[in-house]
């Protein structure tokens, strides 16, 4: 918990990183990954429960993101007032009344009231998210910024795996399927069973509230650096306004890049890992929800080795050129997975998992490192955070071609065209990054003739 021998530069980064405060930050990757995950069970649930088209159940994620994207720039505001420690702390305070709402929506019985503890849940997720990812590139030397926060969002899998888990045993039963199961009733006998099926989606929410709370008190009493650029001469760097951030992002095409690439990633991850267990469902109708699930399982820990491999990849070759070959293989298999007809396309589904780990941490730093004026650094963190709004847009657009075309698995073509954006968007980097390099040469060989 020392902070001793920590030094702060004038752009917020330090000369070393603190270890347990590290540790603890990044722990919170876990935490919201769980939560999302969860989400990805209750599409599943709900859609059975409160018989919901593809389009509808897709609102679970509209009310996720959606919280996400209303509160990223308050959450901004609130940072730059006071802390990203005090951000956080407020962040696990709604995370856990999102969580504590269950208890009524699971009792009152209603699709939007579970919509709304969603919402609550998702204002501190952003709290969060805005804090943390920003935080954890920051929180250390300047030339470790990506891959500190690489090493940060492999602990999102962890997180996402143990929230399928949660969702696994403690909301899916067994026997057959929730639809071939309600299929049989009366329309009463239906709503009861409905309505008994609903109080076991509080479970998992039990266990998160007490790790929420345990969290809440190690924040709380840990001490953390501020982590935030020093006020330039004349003390005006604190007072910028958003409208100035605007104006100045406005005109950084990086950046803007950067946020049209965001938000198509996390639309593409979002939706795929959305419908994962309804696709396994459609191709094997001998299996249950509970067995679906599984899929998602192998589907993190492929994530989780994905962004292993990519770390590794990384360090050894340009990022850009390893996530734009990570985005082609991705592209192919959405396409496998959109037009196979049996269940290798939920394997399709999963392989692409793999390939999902580096994008969203090495587009969110280089985005946020295309902010030379570091001023600008939280707000544009939110805004970037914002572009996860793709997550409520996405999903609702497969719905709404699932239910169109009738056919959940050429659905799967939406995700594919996104990452199709998403390669455009990492091959033009990577001819960025090509250009610089050589114009670095071009100018040590001048500097080299001169000196001669």
């Amino acid at each position: 918990m020392s902070m001793k021998n920590i030094k702060q530069y004038e752009d917020g980064y330090l000369n070393k990183m603190p270890i347990f405060q590290y540790i603890l930050l990044s722990l919170l990757f876990s935490l919201w990954a769980a939560a999302a995950s969860l989400n990805d069970i209750l599409i599943t649930q709900f859609k059975s429960v409160f018989n919901l088209s593809d389009f509808a159940s897709s609102f679970i994620q509209s009310a996720f993101y959606g919280g996400y994207f209303l509160i990223a720039i308050p959450a901004a505001m609130v940072i730059k007032k006071t802390s990203y420690k005090v951000a956080i702390l407020i962040g696990l305070t709604f995370y856990s009344v999102g969580c504590f709402l269950f208890y009524p929506s699971s009792h009152m019985a209603t699709y939007s009231m579970f919509l709304f503890a969603i919402f609550v849940l998702a204002i501190g997720l952003s709290f969060l998210e805005t804090s943390a990812n920003t935080y954890s590139s920051m929180i250390g030397p300047k030339e470790k910024a990506t891959l500190r926060l690489n090493i940060s969002q492999t602990f999102h899998p962890i997180g996402a795996i143990t929230g399928v888990l949660l969702g696994k045993y403690l909301i899916f039963q067994d026997g057959e399927s929730l639809q071939s199961q309600m299929s049989k009733m009366s329309n009463v006998e239906a709503k009861k069973f409905g309505e008994s099926v609903l109080q076991h989606t509080l479970e998992p929410y039990k266990y998160l509230i007490m790790i929420l709370l345990i969290m809440l008190v190690l924040f709380a009493i840990t001490k953390f650096p501020k982590c935030k650029p020093k006020k330039a001469e004349g003390g005006l760097q604190g007072k910028v306004s958003m409208l100035e951030t605007l104006k100045y992002l406005s005109h950084n095409s990086n950046f803007k890049k950067g946020i049209v690439a965001q938000f198509f990633y996390v639309g593409m991850q979002t939706t795929v890992w959305s419908f994962t267990i309804r696709l396994a469902l459609t191709l094997d109708k001998s299996i249950n929800e509970r067995s679906a699930s599984t899929f998602m399982i192998y589907s993190f820990i492929a994530f989780f080795i994905g962004k292993f491999v990519a770390n590794l990849l990384i360090n050894k070759f340009n990022e850009t050129k390893v996530l734009f070959i990570y985005s082609i293989i991705g592209c192919c298999l959405l396409g496998y997975v959109s037009i196979t007809p049996n269940i290798t396309s939920v394997y399709g589904a999963i392989l692409v998992s793999l390939l999902f780990g580096p994008c969203w941490p090495t587009i969110y730093a280089k985005t946020l490192d295309s902010v030379e004026e570091k001023k600008y650094t939280e707000p544009a963190g939110a805004i970037i955070v914002m572009s996860i709004i793709g997550g409520a847009v996405i999903p609702a657009i497969q719905g709404l071609v699932s239910d169109s075309l009738g056919s959940m698995q050429l659905s799967f073509i939406v995700p594919m065209i996104c990452f199709v954006i998403v390669a455009i968007y990492f091959y033009m980097e990577m001819k960025t990054f090509k250009f610089n390099r050589e114009m670095n040469k071009d100018e040590k060989n001048i500097f080299a003739k001169e000196t001669i």
